[in-house]
C-alpha cells in the first residue's frame, strides 16, 4: 500500500514561492531507500514529472523547471520537499509525490495509487 500526504500548496502571485512537503506514511517500506518524485497535473491535461531525487541525493528537473525549482529530502523526517520559486501561470496545477523509477525516463513505480495532491495556483 503505498500511502503520501502532500502539503504546502497555495494562491500566489506571479513571481512567487511556495514549498511543497510531502510525508511517506507506509511502515513497511524502507523511505531512505526510495526514489521519490513530484508530479503534477493542469486541468485537462496528462499527469507529468516534475522532478526526481535517488536515495543518495542525486536529482533531475524537467526543463520547464530547472533553474526555478529544488527538490530534496529528509530521510530522518520520512519527507520530500520541493521549492518552488520564480513561479508562473503554467506552473498551475495539483502537486503530487510518489515514488519514481529510471527506466527509459523517469517516472513513477506504478500508476496503481496517488494520493490526494496539494492546489498550487499561481494568479494575479
Amino acid at each position: 500500500q503505498v500511502k503520501f500526504v502532500e502539503s504546502g500548496g497555495g494562491l500566489v502571485p506571479p513571481g512567487g514561492s511556495l514549498r511543497l512537503t510531502c510525508v511517506h506514511s507506509r511502515s513497511d517500506f524502507s523511505f531512505a531507500a526510495a526514489y521519490m518524485g513530484w508530479y503534477r497535473q493542469a486541468p485537462g491535461t496528462q499527469r507529468e514529472l516534475v522532478a526526481a531525487i535517488t536515495s543518495g541525493g542525486a536529482t533531475y528537473y524537467q526543463d520547464f523547471v530547472k533553474g526555478r525549482f529544488t527538490i530534496s529530502r529528509d530521510n530522518d523526517k520520512n519527507a520530500v520537499y520541493l521549492q518552488m520559486n520564480s513561479l508562473k501561470p503554467e506552473d498551475t496545477a495539483v502537486y503530487y509525490c510518489n515514488y519514481a523509477v529510471l527506466r527509459a525516463t523517469w517516472g513513477p513505480v506504478t500508476n496503481n495509487y496517488w494520493a490526494q495532491g496539494t492546489q498550487v495556483t499561481v494568479s494575479s
